[in-house]
């Protein structure tokens, strides 16, 4: 495990392999470890998985800090972890590592922070790859949904928040095939209260970016979930949009946890894709 610093707090990742440089930003309340099926079965590639400000190892906030509070109505007591302050620290890691220009890989909130990346510093992106995330923000039945989700941890941890999101989140296919899924992905889940909170404030507020999908001038792959319910297939078709063109899949067997779910299939998706990429850019150059 390697730390770096962003906004006083201390984050933690990792940096494994060698060849083109990927940046892989996991969902939530997840950690870096939700990449690693993947990133196991990928060849030259050089994998940086960081921890998402208070998941994993990372901190929330550094000695004497704190996040905005009262950025979401609905929940005004809340502590708000924003894509930009998500974003910030993604490009203070590659700072860190004197990375001037990579490919991102994201998975659900790891995808809405891709696209603060979009309208942040475009010119450090390669390529850009979007498993189970979307550009739309929260309608207003997520927001409340949200709202809820805040008073549930507020007055009883995250038990059975995270219990819940364990057995809906994770596609129907994979839960029959193999059952331990569940308690695996379940034990990951283990970010803080107050974390949990700032999260779901901060994916409550995240801008809608539909219309950033227009500036998004290099390669696009988005990976859809046919069983995912929280990120429809439908909505992952916006990213054909983007005039850096987009190769779309839907794995019709897979939930929002897809890249776990079924490694194989993603890895491979993503790594052929990586390839032909790189052909271009060479042959480019």
């Amino acid at each position: 495990m390697n730390w770096y610093e962003s906004d006083g707090a201390r984050l933690a990742f990792e940096d494994s392999g060698e060849g083109v440089a990927v940046v892989f930003l996991h969902p939530t309340p997840l950690d870096r470890d939700y990449w690693r099926p993947v990133v196991e079965r990928l060849r030259g590639v050089r994998a940086i998985v960081p921890d998402l400000r208070g998941h994993g190892a990372s901190q929330l906030v550094g000695l004497g800090a704190g996040l905005p509070v009262g950025g979401f109505a609905e929940a005004p007591d809340a502590p708000v972890l924003t894509m930009e302050q998500l974003g910030r620290d993604v490009v203070a890691l590659l700072g860190h590592l004197g990375i001037e220009e990579a490919y991102f890989v994201g998975c659900s909130i790891g995808g809405y922070v891709l696209m603060e990346l979009v309208r942040r510093v475009p010119e450090r992106m390669k390529g850009l790859a979007f498993v189970c995330s979307k550009a739309q923000g929260d309608a207003a039945a997520n927001r409340a949904k949200r709202k809820a989700n805040i008073e549930l941890v507020q007055a009883e941890g995250t038990g059975k928040f995270f219990d819940g999101m364990a057995q809906s989140l994770i596609g129907a296919t994979a839960r029959s095939a193999r059952p331990e899924i569940v308690s695996e992905l379940r034990a990951q889940m283990a970010v803080s209260a107050e974390a949990a909170i700032a999260v779901q404030a901060g994916l409550a507020v995240r801008p809608d970016s539909v219309a950033d999908i227009a500036a998004i001038r290099v390669p696009v792959l988005a990976i859809a979930g046919g069983e995912d319910a929280a990120v429809t297939a439908a909505e992952m078709e916006a990213f054909e949009r983007a005039p850096g063109g987009c190769a779309f899949h839907l794995i019709s067997d897979a939930g929002h946890f897809a890249a776990y779910e079924r490694p194989d299939e993603v890895a491979g998706m993503l790594g052929a894709w990586l390839a032909e990429k790189q052909r271009v850019s060479k042959s480019a150059s």
